[in-house]
């Protein structure tokens, strides 16, 4: 998974993070977000979620505030602990600890209908919380109107981390706890034991999801790191006739070309 893309391009609006206490005990921690409100009460919001190693700061999450902005929409974003201007080390990272704080922002934050916006890891974490809302808070899930998902690193832990590492790295894990991750973005990614036992807890497992709205899903034909079979392996899953998969053959990973943009903007403004 890509790593943060540093905002450039585009203006957003000048607010200051705001702080969620999350967890309790030792693992209280310190998550911070950005939200923008909407003009009018009934305007649909939009709430993102990034990738691993990624941050609200990012390109893409960035542009999609400013888009909100232009428009009048509400919109929410924050880093995971370990990411950006979060508490913790990222080492102490999991997909349970994030998805507990994905859960966490939006409950307690965003208000109003949702459009859930995820890229990369953010998309598993979109579809683990729309899953879990729909268990635990039926009437919280009611707000999710839909969900646009860019290259989504489904079950990544399992499907794109420990499958395709060889013997070196999985003893790595098993017997250091902690493997460095070579990337082609910078510096190595930890890849520690938690994250995989962890992972392993928070898995789609190609069980039958039917997601009962809209899934739109962004995906390049260049994309090494979440490859186009693997999205669409998330396709034949997903119940429902729900599912709209928009493939970019010269797209790779990051998608955040003004071209893609463009194209997330137009499937995000069908949807709000």
């Amino acid at each position: 998974m890509a790593p943060k893309e540093k905002t450039r391009l585009f203006k957003v609006p000048s607010d200051e993070p705001q702080t969620l206490i999350v967890g309790e005990g030792e693992g209280k921690r310190s998550i911070a977000y950005r939200t923008a409100a909407s003009r009018t009460a009934n305007d649909t919001g939009l709430f993102w979620l990034s990738g691993f190693m990624s941050d609200m700061a990012s390109t893409k999450a960035a542009a999609v505030a400013a888009w909100a902005a232009e428009r009048g929409l509400a919109s929410t974003r924050f880093d995971y602990s370990g990411h950006g201007v979060s508490d913790g080390p990222f080492t102490d990272g999991t997909i349970g600890r994030w998805l507990e704080e994905a859960y966490a922002v939006f409950t307690r934050v965003t208000v109003g209908p949702q459009v859930i916006i995820g890229s990369s890891m953010g998309g598993h974490i979109a579809l683990l919380l729309l899953r879990k809302l729909m268990c635990e808070q039926p009437s919280e899930a009611q707000r999710v109107k839909g969900l646009v998902l860019i290259a989504p690193a489904w079950d990544m832990t399992e499907e794109l981390m420990w499958k395709r590492f060889g013997d070196d790295a999985r003893r790595a894990i098993l017997e250091r706890g902690v493997y460095e991750q070579p990337s082609a973005y910078g510096s190595p990614y930890p890849i520690t034991r938690s994250l995989i036992e962890d992972g392993r807890k928070h898995l789609l497992a190609r069980e039958p999801f039917n997601p009962g709205r809209p899934v739109v899903i962004l995906q390049g034909l260049q994309d090494p790191d979440v490859p186009a079979a693997h999205t669409r392996e998330l396709t034949e899953f997903l119940t429902g006739k729900w599912v709209k998969l928009i493939e970019i053959s010269d797209g790779e990973h990051r998608l955040s070309r003004p071209q893609d943009l463009a194209l997330l903007f137009d499937e995000i403004g069908k949807l709000v």
